[in-house]
């Protein structure tokens, strides 16, 4: 369990290099540690060890553990279904994954059934893989319209992606870096309900990567907790 602190330490400090490389600093980057197939007290420790944020991939993982765990921002960073928002809905501080109107809809109906403003990212494909979801680059626009238009309930906070592996993620920056190119764009826009703050790209192999590419929000997990044995679960 010690791994984690001494984990979560590297971590940071690669997350700094990347940023001072950069231009900016450690702190204008959000650490979220993925917690998928992790248990409460693995999770406690990392929070003891200074993780504010913390990412669950699934719905019933989050039920599961949500009153275990210490106080701590929760983010739904897997896909969502429609069916499964009202049991996180006033759970989550923010839902990366919003890759339709139907889900942008079925958050802002459960948001204002609970009085609240949900934040949500939009998901998006860059790389175009059929694997994975998501909207194209081109298709943001009108998300973006339709969501300001209908939704009052929800926030739209930035943009969020999951770039092809690559064993050189050097490979893979370009899809980064198309992104970013939205995220700057669209986050010029005046509106109540769109607040670009974030920009959610890089996980535990790519994260120095996106960080370069202009990310200021990484997702990462078995840098952190270790490989995951799944038979576990």
């Amino acid at each position: 369990m010690e791994d984690i602190r001494a984990n979560l330490e590297k971590v940071r400090a690669q997350i700094g290099e990347a940023a001072e490389a950069n231009g900016r600093a450690a702190e204008d980057v959000l650490l979220v540690a993925v917690s998928k197939t992790r248990t409460p007290r693995e999770i406690n420790i990392a929070i003891d060890a200074g993780v504010t944020d913390i990412g669950e991939n699934k719905v019933q993982e989050i039920m599961d553990k949500f009153d275990e765990v210490k106080p701590v921002r929760w983010h739904m960073i897997g896909h969502l279904q429609t069916n499964k928002v009202k049991y996180i809905i006033d759970k989550v501080s923010m839902i990366h994954s919003v890759d339709s109107y139907k889900l942008a809809a079925e958050i802002n109906k459960r948001a204002a059934s609970k009085e609240l403003v949900m934040d949500i990212l939009l998901q998006v494909n860059s790389a175009r893989e059929e694997s994975k979801f998501g909207i194209s680059t081109d298709e943001t626009e009108q998300l973006i319209n339709d969501i300001l238009e209908n939704c009052e309930n929800v926030r739209i906070r930035g943009l969020m992606c999951i770039a092809p592996f690559a064993e050189n993620p050097e490979d893979i920056k370009v899809y980064f870096e198309e992104v970013k190119k939205q995220y700057d764009r669209f986050g010029k826009i005046e509106h109540p309900r769109l607040d670009f703050k974030y920009l959610s790209m890089g996980m535990s192999h790519d994260f120095q990567v996106a960080i370069s590419a202009g990310s200021n929000l990484v997702r990462v997990g078995s840098a952190i907790f270790g490989e995951r044995d799944y038979s576990k679960k």
